[in-house]
């Protein structure tokens, strides 16, 4: 939401007596608040439930005083209202919860009178006790009966000011209707797992690529997971929703004497949609030397060390669209060819070929030098922040998951000079998701304490996955699919630290979600910098497999967030594709402050790809195509403007900085179509833009400009789907 237009920032200065007293409460209750924290199991005694959970407010007095800050258990940050009656905040538990009572902390602009209430859906309330002649300080009120959100519903002000609380605490059990749920189990049957001594890999690996082949919009899913050891003459062709992983801590624990395939034989020789698929954890001895990936968005090459080169195109060097390497070592050359764009990130590489349009490096030995526009290279010596994606790995015989440690202005891999350094958690605490699985299981789980290992399948979920404990891992195999039913949103994240997402997919239902993934509630406003949440080949879908509608399919409100190689796409192709059918206005908002994102590809989106609202945001790396089926021009129209931009940074915004970015256009419905720019920004010193380029496919429509009223048309390129660039801006 913009932040053009919104009031000023009201601050007073605190009661002098208030703050002395809340220093001396910190310190006599933090015990109290630690003792109180959720237990990793269901509880018979009353817990407090309400601590780092997801909190809104009718109003805040401003960014500092966001309703999260009533929930975090310190009692030096609070949440505040607009300085009117009939003010709330609410708070949802996760789960339903057997009430016990809750304690109000006030800060001096407390509430004379005020309801307490409680909901199932957060829609219908009924009042479980009220309070007629509140005194301000501490109220500790009882609470009976149920509910998943809870409401304190402000009705009069004792001050002139808002309503103001330092916490906000409500105590309860949860887990009372059934037994506690086991962490850890087997991974299920999509989940195939091979020794040195497995009978039968390459029958098995064959069996499932013809499944998964051409399977674009199927509902299979696997994950091809090899244990530490050394495995002889396999050819392991990758299809739809395959992943495939070594079992070792450091991808020298288990090596293919064979090849890692990616082809496009199924398209004619097009790999431009070879989506969904994924490669990690591996050690690779080709077998003529050479290993063939050829695919586009949505297919991570992770961990990965080639012994020899890595060819990216297709037999017959047909097209290809784009895709991602990180942590990797490949020895020799990688052929890009006709690889339109990508991104490759703290990695080690014998050597590069071929630029086409957008190639970006960051923290890459052996990446060739920034030479933008021509040869189209953008490289930075090291990644300014990063955390590796969590990967499941057996210790002796026991799985566990690894969660690799943040590093800071990082360069080449992890694993270079022995085991990369991080924190291993048991399986055991894990809930193991498998098909069948209903969003309350999941969310019981959560509630409990344990993680997520979503195993390779399709989930329905009829309520919001609701993320709200910090250090919390959500990770997938096999391309785990989540689609939400009658429009909620399919996951949110509290404000939180070190909440890591990684490996899964969210396609859009057909009843239109606000949102699909939120990162945060609005107003979040908790430092992050030391523990931030990270997303990893987290991707998100609407239509393609079927109807599917949200309005903004991911916002970032938390701060510091890490958001490392998404693919957000609105289908152009397949099931339920048409202006209105899979309609979906926005890609991704980032509001959060501080957000970093590393391979960004974003696309087809009716209104803005990409907007952001956040100060000092960086992009290394992004990809977009404009919605090819635009009927006309008046359908994009933007006031003024002609078209909206692929990504633009809100004019409040003072300091934002983006490296290597792309925007295609292919209006195939109305090539007449032009857009004035594919990117927008405000002209100040602090917002930075380093090679950037337009490109007209085929002359199926055209941009103006590639920024602002800045870079050339593509017009007079014609058909020949020259790019438009600019080398640095403003």
């Amino acid at each position: 939401m913009s932040s053009v237009g919104s009031p000023p920032v009201l601050r007073r200065p605190a009661s002098r007596v208030r703050r002395a007293t809340v220093g001396a409460l910190v310190t006599s209750l933090a015990g109290g608040l630690l003792a109180l924290s959720p237990a990793t199991t269901a509880q018979a005694a009353p817990a407090l439930l309400s601590q780092g959970k997801t909190a809104t407010a009718s109003s805040t007095e401003g960014a500092a005083f966001s309703a999260s800050a009533a929930v975090d258990g310190n009692l030096g940050t609070r949440w505040a209202s607009a300085w009117q009656d009939a003010q709330w905040i609410q708070v949802d538990l996760g789960s339903s919860a057997t009430l016990s009572h809750a304690v109000l902390t006030w800060e001096a602009a407390y509430g004379r009178s005020y309801d307490i209430q409680a909901s199932e859906n957060g829609t219908d309330w009924r009042t479980v006790t009220s309070v007629s002649a509140g005194d301000g300080g501490t109220d500790d009120v009882t609470l009976s009966g149920t509910g998943r959100y809870i409401r304190m519903n402000g009705l009069t002000r004792a001050t002139g000011y808002g309503f103001s609380l330092w916490e906000f605490q409500v105590y309860g059990t949860t887990g009372g209707t059934g037994p506690t749920l086991p962490g850890g189990g087997d991974l299920g049957p999509n989940v195939h797992v091979f020794d040195p001594s497995t009978p039968g890999i390459q029958a098995k690996l064959d069996q499932v690529f013809q499944q998964q082949e051409s399977a674009q919009f199927g509902s299979g899913r696997h994950a091809f997971l090899f244990k530490p050891g050394t495995y002889n003459g396999l050819n392991a062709q990758i299809g739809f929703y395959t992943q495939i992983a070594g079992l070792g801590l450091r991808p020298g624990d288990t090596t293919i004497n064979g090849d890692v395939t990616v082809d496009a034989g199924w398209f004619n020789g097009n790999a431009t949609q070879n989506f969904w698929r994924g490669a990690e954890g591996l050690t690779l001895n080709p077998v003529n030397g050479t290993d063939r990936w050829a695919v586009s968005q949505a297919s991570s090459f992770r961990r990965m060390h080639v012994k020899g080169g890595l060819n990216l195109a297709p037999n017959g060097y047909g097209w290809a669209s784009g895709g991602y390497i990180a942590d990797s070592k490949i020895d020799g050359q990688i052929g890009n060819y006709s690889q339109q764009q990508w991104y490759t990130r703290e990695s080690s590489i014998g050597g590069w070929s071929n630029s086409v349009w957008n190639q970006t490096f960051s923290g890459v030995e052996g990446a060739p030098a920034t030479s933008f526009p021509e040869p189209r290279y953008t490289t930075l010596d090291t990644t300014p922040v990063s955390r590796e994606k969590p990967y499941l790995y057996l210790d002796g015989n026991e799985y566990k998951v690894f969660a690799p440690a943040k590093r800071v202005n990082a360069r080449g891999t992890s694993w270079a000079n022995g085991a990369p350094q991080g924190e291993s958690i048991p399986l055991s605490q894990f809930y193991v998701v498998k098909p069948g699985a209903t969003a309350a299981t999941i969310n019981q789980a959560l509630a409990q304490g344990l993680h997520l290992l979503f195993t390779p399948g399709v989930y329905h979920v009829d309520q919001t996955i609701n993320v709200n404990r910090a250090n919390t891992i959500v990770l997938g195999l096999g391309l785990a699919t989540i689609i939400p039913d009658n429009g909620v949103t399919a996951m949110k994240v509290a404000d939180v630290d070190g909440v890591r997402l990684a490996g899964f997919l969210i396609d859009a239902g057909p009843v239109n979600s606000p949102t699909l993934l939120e990162l945060g509630p609005q107003n979040s406003a908790a430092d992050h910098a030391a523990n931030p949440t990270t997303v990893q080949d987290v991707y998100v879908r609407i239509g393609g497999a079927g109807a599917g509608k949200a309005t903004t399919s991911v916002v970032v409100n938390s701060d510091d967030a890490i958001i490392d190689h998404t693919w957000v796409w609105r289908a152009d192709h397949g099931e339920g594709v048409g202006w209105e059918t899979n309609r979906a206005d926005y890609g991704v908002r980032v509001n959060g402050d501080d957000v970093l994102a590393t391979g960004l590809f974003v696309e087809h989106f009716n209104k803005y790809d990409v907007e952001w609202y956040g100060e000092r945001g960086r992009t290394i790396f992004y990809q977009n195509e404009k919605a090819y089926d635009a009927p006309n021009q008046a359908a994009i129209q933007n006031g003024a403007t002609k078209g909206y931009a692929a990504y633009r940074v809100d004019d409040s915004v003072t300091t934002h900085e983006a490296w290597g970015l792309g925007s295609y256009c292919n209006y195939n419905v109305d090539p007449t179509i032009v857009q004035d720019h594919g990117f927008k920004a405000p002209v100040k010193p602090g917002v930075k833009f380093h090679s950037l380029l337009v490109v007209s496919l085929g002359g199926m429509g055209h941009y103006n400009h590639v920024i602002n009223d800045t870079g050339a048309s593509t017009i007079p390129a014609g058909t020949s789907t020259v790019p438009s660039t600019v080398v640095s801006f403003p």
